[in-house]
């Protein structure tokens, strides 16, 4: 049983690009390896913090408080949320001629978008207080 030639071709161009792409990081890595300048002593300088030029104060370990990555994370799943309007606004003209239904869904939508920033609100995780 053999595959059709349409199907295969399809997969010829991506067999191409990763062959051109291992080709071409190969070839940085090697030149990299030949040309690159390599350290000749390692000193304890090396190691030190560098902070353009400015002696460092303290330590670089601080504690963050957890309302920094919990605003965080609550921004960015209301980013995707509204990533998910966009598509609708797109085939909203062409969804509403067949009838209301895309209105009920977007509505549904915006109460659970609503309900969960409502919720937040309660709960005092948007307050830095």
């Amino acid at each position: 049983m053999s595959l059709p030639i349409e199907g295969s071709l399809n997969y010829l161009s991506v067999l191409i690009l990763m062959v051109i792409a291992l080709i071409v990081t190969s070839a940085i890595v090697l030149i990299n390896q030949i040309m690159g300048k390599k350290p000749v002593a390692t000193t304890a300088k090396k190691y030190e913090t560098y902070e353009s030029g400015v002696t460092p104060v303290g330590d670089a370990h601080q504690q963050f408080s957890v309302r920094y990555y919990l605003v965080g994370i609550i921004f960015l799943i209301f980013d995707v949320e509204v990533v998910f309007m966009y598509p609708w606004t797109l085939v909203y003209q062409n969804y509403l001629k067949s009838g209301p239904l895309i209105l009920l869904e977007m509505g549904l939508f915006f109460v659970l978008l609503l309900g969960g920033y409502f919720y937040l609100r309660l709960r005092g995780a948007l307050s830095w207080d």
